[in-house]
C-alpha cells in the first residue's frame, strides 16, 4: 500500500502517477487532496470547475445528474477515475483500491508518507490550492 502527500503536488500530473499504479494492482492512499494545486489562471480554473457543477441545471433542470463533485478529495478522485478504464472490469476493480482524504486521519498518522517527484509543484505563488476552489464551489470540509 502506497500512502502519498498530495502537498504541493499538481493534481494532472499526480492523478496520472496514481492511475498508472493502480492499473498495477497498488492500492493508493492520498492524504492531504485540498493541498493539490491547479496551476494556470485562477479565473479559467474556477469557470471550469463552476460550469462543471451547474452542468445539472443547464442541461434539464428536473433531472439531477450528471453530478459533479465540490469537495477536494472527490473531484480529486473523480480525476484519477476519468484517467482509467472505467468500461472494463480491471479499471473498476483498480479503482477500488483507490482513497483519498482532506488532511490525515488517524489511522494514518503514523504512516510514512510519499511524495512523488516526477509530479511536484515548485512555483506555488502562480497555482491554487485545490481546496480553494472547493470553497469557491460551495464545499463545507475542515
Amino acid at each position: 500500500m502506497m500512502i502519498i502527500n498530495g502537498e504541493g503536488h499538481i493534481l494532472g500530473r499526480l492523478a496520472s502517477v496514481v492511475s498508472k499504479q493502480l492499473l498495477e494492482g497498488e492500492e493508493i492512499v492520498v492524504l492531504n487532496a485540498e493541498k493539490i494545486m491547479l496551476t494556470g489562471n485562477k479565473d479559467w480554473a474556477y469557470a471550469k470547475y463552476k460550469q462543471r457543477v451547474d452542468r445539472a441545471s443547464i442541461s434539464n433542470p428536473r433531472d439531477l445528474g450528471p453530478k459533479y463533485p465540490r469537495r477536494p478529495e472527490d473531484i480529486f478522485r473523480r480525476t484519477v477515475r476519468g484517467m482509467l478504464p472505467m468500461k472494463k472490469a480491471k479499471g473498476r476493480n483498480a479503482f477500488k483500491g483507490f482513497k483519498a482524504f482532506v488532511g490525515v486521519p488517524e489511522e494514518y498518522a503514523d504512516a510514512e508518507l510519499l511524495t512523488m517527484p516526477e509530479a511536484e509543484y515548485n512555483d506555488i505563488k502562480k497555482g491554487m490550492e485545490l481546496g480553494e476552489i472547493s470553497k469557491l464551489l460551495g464545499a463545507k470540509f475542515d
